[in-house]
């Protein structure tokens, strides 16, 4: 199964951690996918999830792009990794299900069971998880 921390998360939702360049390796280097949140302005990158916190480029995401599950924020973050195939990046705002650019079912928090998808923040509504591929958790650790 896949393990994948929502923004960065391990053991609970932390706000100043969330999207954190510093936090994405950390999560990464104990051996979980990261879903980050993805804004793009003048051709700039930034992380963050309600605005542009964290300033990166093209080159940290590439370095990264095995376990990184972009959630694209803005139109421009989508319209910029179109050309990108090889990365993981999906659009969704309250969608049952959107499927990411490497065609993975990411489906929305509540609308569980869908079999062979990944499913976001399942501890919210106690959702069963059997027949998925994934989880994205705030609190992924638990899911070890």
């Amino acid at each position: 199964m896949k393990l994948i921390s929502h923004r960065g998360n391990l053991n609970g939702t932390n706000k100043d951690l969330e999207n954190n360049p510093n936090q994405v390796d950390n999560v990464l280097s104990k051996g979980y996918d990261c879903e980050i949140d993805l804004y793009v302005r003048n051709k700039k990158f930034y992380l963050g999830h309600d605005s542009e916190r964290y300033p990166i480029n093209l080159d940290w995401i590439y370095e990264r792009k095995k376990n990184l599950w972009i959630h694209c924020k803005n139109t421009e973050a989508l319209e910029t990794l179109f050309d990108h195939k090889e990365l993981n990046y999906f659009w969704h705002e309250n969608d049952t299900v959107t499927i990411t650019s490497r065609g993975y079912l990411w489906v929305y928090v509540g609308k569980q069971p869908v079999k062979n998808s990944i499913a976001v923040l399942p501890e919210k509504n106690n959702e069963k998880i059997d027949g998925c591929i994934g989880v994205c958790s705030d609190i992924i650790e638990r899911y070890k």
